[in-house]
């Protein structure tokens, strides 16, 4: 079973070419003209196991919001399409992940629902520029996008931080890791793990 898909969104805003294998080794190959989403990308695919390649340009030079959300919304539609029918996935994932002071942790259900709950960043971090270019609100925003097109439930909390940089990319990895355990293929799963037969 092959679990990859290749993608492309072109819009006015943005253009959005993405390949990625569920199955891979967490290789990564990312340019979205966004140097800090960059770096949140190459996390995830390293700690999701994710082989990933992206390449996006877009209206940056107005504001990376197009860019980055358009992004996670191929990302998220590459993820449902490489898991196919689910067949013998875990489904469930849970990680609680520390980077120094802050502390995060990602729940994810590949339940076929999108639905997302995320709490706890510190107040006025949805202002923070990270990098120059990322808005802290931006992390809750690609989460959205990437449960809704990807049809996933995600609960992301923020249990300690301070340092913007850190709590997003606790934020990040935490949901890589709860989204490889989740996606893992478990030999004891027979057909789809649902009672309704059906993901």
């Amino acid at each position: 079973m092959t679990r990859t898909a290749s993608l492309t969104r072109s819009t006015s805003e943005s253009t959005v070419e993405l390949q990625l294998d569920l199955d891979g080794t967490g290789r990564s190959s990312i340019d979205t003209s966004v140097p800090f989403y960059d770096h949140m990308l190459t996390a995830f695919a390293k700690h999701s196991l994710t082989d990933l390649t992206v390449r996006a340009s877009g209206d940056t030079h107005i504001d990376a919001h197009h860019t980055v959300e358009d992004v996670a919304i191929v990302l998220g539609q590459a993820i449902r399409e490489a898991l196919g029918d689910k067949a013998g996935i875990s489904r469930y994932g849970d990680a609680l992940v520390p980077l120094d002071e802050a502390l995060a942790q990602a729940v994810v259900d590949i339940s076929g629902r999108p639905y997302l709950v995320h709490t706890g960043e510190p107040v006025g971090f949805e202002h923070h520029l990270i990098g120059g270019h990322f808005t802290g609100s931006l992390v809750r925003h690609t989460f959205e996008a990437l449960s809704f097109q990807a049809a996933l439930t995600v609960h992301v909390r923020v249990l300690a931080g301070r340092d913007p940089h850190h709590i997003a990319e606790a934020e990040y990895k935490a949901f890589a890791r709860a989204f490889r355990q989740a996606k893992s293929l478990d030999p004891l799963v027979e057909g789809v793990p649902s009672t309704k037969g059906a993901l």
